[in-house]
């Protein structure tokens, strides 16, 4: 379903505006989507990592300006960002010829580079689209392949792999290449075994806020290197910053983001959980359950949907607090269990954030209400409550 709607959502954009920026962390599907598109369009696609792509864009101009009848696909743009000004130059020489839209469609897995080098050079001309990996909607409606989504997150490599110990090596693969291929080549000097590091304490502190100089003593650098690191792998869309409602003043609130490494699969192999029934007995169950609940919910919100997590400095908090783009604000409490306590301050936390949504997600499969116009609902159940409320 979420595959079929982001399709649908990239090409209506590519019929609006004159470059379409798709990103996503690597081998979560935008190269597939790309050409499945590019089946349907008179199109031309460039892989920017493969030599004799890059050899075709020596000089890019007239390359490009020779196929300007046709949608340009680039694969990992930030690959190249001295293309960015040769794409404006483009887009403008087409403006003038009548044609408005549907000239590139740009994919990218890393969101720093890409985004500062486009919105520079392409402001007005181009719209950004992000494809997470796997969500709960799109696997089959069964317990079983629930648990593996979660256990393997996702990537569909890893999803897909004939049992978890392949899975683990398929994702212990790819944290190798962002560590010692990816971040090198987008010109970071950071130590690969020192990234790693910090990406693992990261994961043992899931869903925490951070303290930045305890991780720089343990990894024996400054606390602003540290604040670097991470802002490294957050713009690489593998750990997401959440941060603090601050909308209510008269609170003492909390005012630390909080981080969590976005996909389930890569979490688990960085703590050295490699099955389901591992994963049952660990101290990091709930937060890794957390984490994939709002990676879900993230995976289906509408694009100007902003979100939050809420913790008043006496501890009444809020796990997930969602603002729509029409200002309407979902409280949303994060459970694992199937019999969840709810917290005595739930029903204020959420007056607090004026939210007129109230749900307690939690592992079952049942929805009940408990009172004060909340509802215990499953993470499938409330994606389907969302997906609506977006229709």
């Amino acid at each position: 379903m979420i595959l079929r709607q982001i399709t649908e959502k990239l090409q209506a954009t590519i019929a609006q505006v004159p470059a379409v920026v798709l990103l996503g962390a690597r081998q979560v599907g935008k190269t597939t989507l790309a050409k499945t598109i590019a089946k349907s369009i008179d199109s031309i696609y460039l892989d920017l990592e493969a030599p004799e792509d890059v050899l075709k864009l020596s000089d890019p101009s007239s390359f490009l300006s020779a196929h300007a009848d046709k949608l340009i696909i680039l694969d990992e743009i930030q690959k190249i960002p001295d293309l960015f000004p040769v794409l404006r130059g483009l887009i403008d020489k087409n403006r003038e010829r009548g044609r408005r839209s549907g000239q590139f469609l740009l994919l990218g897995s890393a969101s720093m580079d890409l985004m500062r080098q486009s919105s520079e050079s392409l402001a007005g001309r181009i719209s950004y689209l992000e494809m997470s990996g796997l969500s709960m909607v799109e696997v089959d409606d069964h317990q079983q392949e629930r648990q593996t989504l979660w256990m393997r997150g996702g990537f569909p490599d890893s999803y897909l792999a004939a049992h978890d110990d392949l899975a683990m090596d398929w994702l212990e693969n790819l944290i190798r290449t962002y560590l010692e291929r990816d971040i090198p080549q987008m010109g970071f000097r950071v130590p690969a075994a020192r990234l790693r590091r910090l990406w693992t304490m990261l994961a043992h502190l899931q869903g925490e806020t951070v303290n930045y100089s305890k991780l720089a003593s343990n990894l024996e650098v400054d606390a602003k290197t540290v604040t670097h690191y991470i802002d490294i792998l957050t713009d690489l869309l593998l750990v997401r910053r959440l941060e603090p409602w601050h909308a209510n003043a008269k609170k003492r609130l909390v005012k630390s983001p909080r981080f969590y490494v976005r996909d389930s699969g890569i979490l688990h192999r960085l703590l050295g959980i490699n099955a389901y029934d591992a994963l049952l007995s660990n101290p990091v169950l709930g937060k890794s359950w957390e984490g994939f609940v709002i990676e879900n919910i993230h995976s289906i919100l509408p694009g100007r949907a902003e979100t939050y997590f809420y913790r008043t400095a006496a501890g009444a908090e809020i796990d997930l607090v969602i603002k729509m783009p029409s200002s309407e604000v979902w409280a949303i409490e994060i459970k694992y269990g199937v019999a969840p306590k709810i917290g005595k301050h739930y029903s204020k936390t959420s007056d607090d954030v004026g939210a007129v949504h109230r749900y307690i997600l939690y592992g079952g499969e049942d929805e009940f209400p408990v009172g004060n116009d909340i509802n215990v609902i499953s993470l499938s159940g409330l994606m389907s409550r969302l997906l609506l409320g977006k229709q």
